[in-house]
């Protein structure tokens, strides 16, 4: 019998510290990445829904962007759906990483849902979503 890595797609910032250690644990944990740029990659209205089903704008949308942080995108006054044709456009908006695992598109760093998806036991006590130098959830 052989063993066959589990191999996940990373949709991640380049140069991201907290996409870093974030692909560092996944690594130590024996995932296999295929690392992509959320930046680059070319994203259509279906996709992006694939995985926001469930979550609120609030819960999909990357807080550090330039629009949001300046107000120039205000959460309260467009619709999940408008929001979703802003990250089209402008991919920094996008709350990362994006995480293809198994059958489940995933949302933000959720060790819990790569749990269960994957059949995985990665501790969920470590701060591994936080960026660096602050306290703030590096989206």
């Amino acid at each position: 019998m052989f063993y066959v890595k589990k191999k996940i797609v990373f949709y991640e910032k380049p140069g991201c510290l907290g996409n870093k250690k974030q692909k560092e644990l996944l690594k130590e944990n024996g995932l296999e990445l295929e690392v992509k740029s959320i930046l680059d990659t070319k994203w259509d209205k279906k996709t992006l829904e694939s995985f926001f089903i469930g979550l609120e704008k609030h819960e999909i949308v990357n807080e550090s962007a330039p629009k949001i942080k300046k107000g120039e995108i205000d959460l309260n006054s467009i619709t999940k759906e408008q929001l979703i044709y802003k990250m089209i456009s402008d991919p920094i908006l996008i709350k990362r990483p994006l995480i293809i695992a198994g059958e489940s598109n995933i949302c933000g760093f959720d060790i819990e849902k790569l749990n269960e998806s994957l059949n995985l036991n990665i501790s969920t006590t470590k701060k591994i979503g936080v960026c660096e130098g602050s306290n703030e959830t590096c989206n």
